[in-house]
């Protein structure tokens, strides 16, 4: 069985409940649930919420809510894996086996069905623990810089001060979409950055990690931008 599960707690500081927090018109979370439905990829998709608004607001956007995550889980200091390594032994107990599981954040509205198949036949493809979305930095992080505590500036490599843009490698960050993984290695609690892990890239007008208000204005602005280009096709 191929598992979705949707984070959502209740307890989020700098928005307060933006999981279900009004988003182009629909709650936060339907976005997410949403796609995982429309994807047909999944056998289930099921929120894990300590939250009885969030139960209630996923399941009128058409997820199951088949038990609640308890309050250890529930804290500002709970990582992904422990969440959904829970969901994967709440499931076993309710008699449904899984072969993948995909973590879909709650608060991913530009996430596609098309990128979570995407994910499942990387994950398939490639023999990894892990296959998640990520996207290029804006710019180089070799040529990143610090402020210091005499609040002035110094590279954190200057070593590649001059080496030229298009001479230094990639790199990329997570895009806080999605995250496809062997239930073994939920469960083992195996990191999801590793060599054993492999990526699907996004463009970066598609990613948009949602922790803070400006992210959520950022968020409204690219999804407005994306809205009135769909118009003028």
């Amino acid at each position: 069985m191929k598992l979705a599960v949707i984070p959502a707690r209740g307890g989020s500081k700098r928005i307060p409940r933006k999981n279900i927090r009004p988003f182009g018109g629909k709650p936060m979370i339907a976005w997410s649930i949403e796609v995982a439905l429309a994807s047909g990829c999944f056998d289930r998709v099921i929120v894990s919420t300590d939250d009885e608004e969030i139960a209630t607001v996923a399941r009128r956007c058409g997820a199951q809510v088949p038990f609640m995550r308890p309050p250890e889980l529930s804290d500002d200091h709970t990582g992904t894996i422990p969440v959904i390594a829970h969901a994967i032994c709440a499931e076993r107990q309710q008699g449904h086996d899984t072969t993948a599981v995909c973590c879909i954040y709650a608060t991913a509205p530009f996430v596609r069905s098309e990128d979570l198949l995407r994910g499942h036949d990387l994950l398939e493809q490639s023999g990894c623990d892990y296959a998640f979305s990520v996207t290029p930095y804006a710019s180089p992080i070799q040529r990143a810089v610090r402020i210091t505590a005499e609040s002035r500036v110094e590279m954190l490599w200057p070593e590649q001060f001059n080496t030229r843009s298009q001479d230094l490698d990639p790199a990329y960050h997570d895009a806080a979409q999605f995250y496809w993984g062997r239930p073994q290695a939920w469960l083992a609690g195996k990191p999801i950055f590793s060599c054993d892990s492999a990526s699907i890239i996004l463009p970066r007008h598609r990613v948009q990690d949602i922790d803070t208000p400006e992210d959520w204005l950022r968020a409204e602005l690219m999804l407005d931008a994306i809205s009135r280009r769909r118009e003028l096709r």
